[in-house]
C-alpha cells in the first residue's frame, strides 16, 4: 500500500480553510478518484515540537492506494480539477510525498 501525503507548510501570511478542505475539496477528490482510493485522512496542525511553538504544517491530507500505478491512473484524468481547486481553500503551495506503508 502507498500513501500520498499533501503537506501545507505554515509561513507568514499563509491561510488554510479547513472547513472547505474537509467538506468540499476532499469529498470531490474521493469522488473523482473512485474505488482506487482506499482511504483518506486529514490532519490539522496544532503546534510544533517545542511548547507553544506553531505547527510546521497547517494541514496534511493523506490518500491511500494499493500501488503507485493505481494512484497515477486514478489521479491523471482529474489532476487539473483537483489541483485547480487549491486556491479555494489555501494560498499555500503544497508539498507532495509518496510513501510506502
Amino acid at each position: 500500500m502507498i500513501k500520498v501525503s499533501v503537506f501545507y507548510p505554515r509561513s507568514e501570511g499563509s491561510s488554510f480553510d479547513m472547513d472547505y478542505y474537509c467538506n468540499s475539496h476532499m469529498p470531490m477528490v474521493r469522488e473523482k478518484l473512485g474505488a482506487s482510493l482506499k482511504n483518506t485522512a486529514i490532519d490539522g496542525g496544532l503546534g510544533g515540537g517545542a511548547p507553544d511553538s506553531p505547527p510546521t504544517y497547517l494541514a496534511m491530507g493523506h490518500l491511500y492506494f494499493d500501488s503507485v500505478d493505481d494512484f497515477q491512473t486514478a489521479f491523471a484524468p482529474h489532476a487539473a480539477a483537483i489541483m485547480g481547486d487549491i486556491p479555494n481553500y489555501t494560498n499555500i503551495e503544497p508539498v507532495i510525498q509518496l510513501s510506502q506503508v
